[in-house]
């Protein structure tokens, strides 16, 4: 079948990106889903700085490529071997495929999963295909999704069935944005009822994370951007303080705000000033997470005695560093009962036609979570 996607030929590209427009919108060629594979009708797609970084070129990808990771759909049409999804099915996509077999998967943490991590590097599906062609030439999957796109081809092991009840452009952010922030909270800091914590970097990641650690039970949750409005907006969400992360005394400011320091501090900023501050603001026998991904030529500098002498923890966390097919559906559960109020993060919407000019917004901080919905999609 043919549709529409939004093609990446090369990188890095400059904003504004309404001028050097990155991504063309193209008619391209769908093959049928292999085995284990799902033909989904796209319904939204959310911008996230995963995207952006394989534009702005901090994330080599192999081009072309079909952008798009964080959305959901309707199941159009399953390859042989599917037989727990049907059409119609309202789904949530997740952008690392796990095997269910290497060792990380038999451990419980599908997010390493050592196969779907190759794919995705390779730009292919799990099954180490592409299914996508454009003027008689393969294009590269975008971490198996590829969504800003009319129609995609995915894993089977890339999809969460999402409840009927639940609006589709509200489910396309659980699949990275609320996966990756809230599970960073939860599983990887694991934020415990009373204990403070702190988000630094305030974008789609690090507001979940903040509502993560609130629904997790944190007494105290302190958020930190160098953006007025990202503060004003984790505030508004029920953090229990906000500072300038851009402050040369914000550090101290927060730990004596906090007496001491915080026992979670969570990075979700991409930048090394960003993880100095997480680790500065870290109390004593406290645990420093970061879930971002900056460009790989970042390095740390942290004092090696300072981890032994006040037994403090860094932890890095991937997809949340939980299990989608488990966490996505408790997640969803909260926030139907409006304990996790997602709904917030949403700051608008755009067309495919308009998706660079999207981008801007999410360059310049105008946006968390700014959607692309495809025609059609309730």
């Amino acid at each position: 079948m043919q549709c529409r996607a939004a093609i990446l030929t090369g990188f890095p590209s400059t904003a504004p990106f309404a001028v050097s427009r990155p991504l063309s919108i193209e008619t391209v060629t769908l093959a049928d889903p292999g085995p284990g594979e799902v033909l989904v009708r796209i319904a939204a797609a959310g911008l996230c700085h995963s995207d952006l970084s394989v534009i702005n070129g901090d994330r080599a990808r192999p081009m072309p490529m079909a952008l798009g990771h964080e959305a959901s759909g309707l199941v159009e049409r399953c390859g042989p071997g599917v037989d727990d999804l049907r059409p119609g099915d309202p789904v949530a996509m997740v952008f690392m495929p796990s095997c269910g077999c290497c060792a990380p998967c038999a451990e419980g943490r599908p997010a390493l999963c050592e196969p779907g991590a190759a794919a995705n590097a390779a730009g292919t599906l799990l099954s180490g295909a592409t299914r996508i062609t454009w003027q008689g030439a393969p294009v590269h999957h975008h971490v198996g999704v590829s969504a800003f796109a009319e129609y995609a081809v995915v894993s089977r092991r890339s999809l969460v069935a999402v409840p009927p009840e639940m609006p589709l452009d509200l489910a396309a952010l659980f699949g990275c944005g609320v996966l990756t922030g809230v599970g960073a909270a939860v599983n990887t800091a694991e934020i415990r009822p009373g204990e403070t914590a702190a988000v630094v970097g305030l974008g789609g990641v690090g507001l979940s994370a903040v509502l993560g650690a609130l629904a997790a039970g944190a007494a105290e949750v302190i958020a930190l951007d160098v953006n007025p409005a990202k503060r004003a907006a984790a505030l508004d969400l029920g953090a229990t303080a906000a500072f300038d992360a851009g402050d040369p005394d914000c550090e101290a400011k927060v730990r004596e705000a906090t007496r001491g320091g915080v026992h979670a501090a969570i990075e979700t900023a991409g930048v090394a000033a960003a993880f100095s501050l997480a680790w500065g603001i870290t109390r004593r026998g406290g645990r420093t997470v970061t879930a971002s991904l900056p460009n790989p030529a970042v390095r740390m500098n942290i004092p090696h005695v300072m981890m032994v002498g006040e037994e403090r923890t860094i932890r890095g966390s991937y997809l949340g560093g939980g299990v989608p097919s488990r966490d996505i559906p408790r997640y969803m559960a909260l926030q139907a009962q409006g304990r996790l109020p997602v709904e917030k993060l949403m700051t608008g919407s755009s067309p495919l036609a308009e998706i660079n000019e999207s981008f801007d917004l999410l360059a310049r901080g105008d946006a968390i979570r700014h959607l692309i919905t495809m025609e059609g999609a309730r």
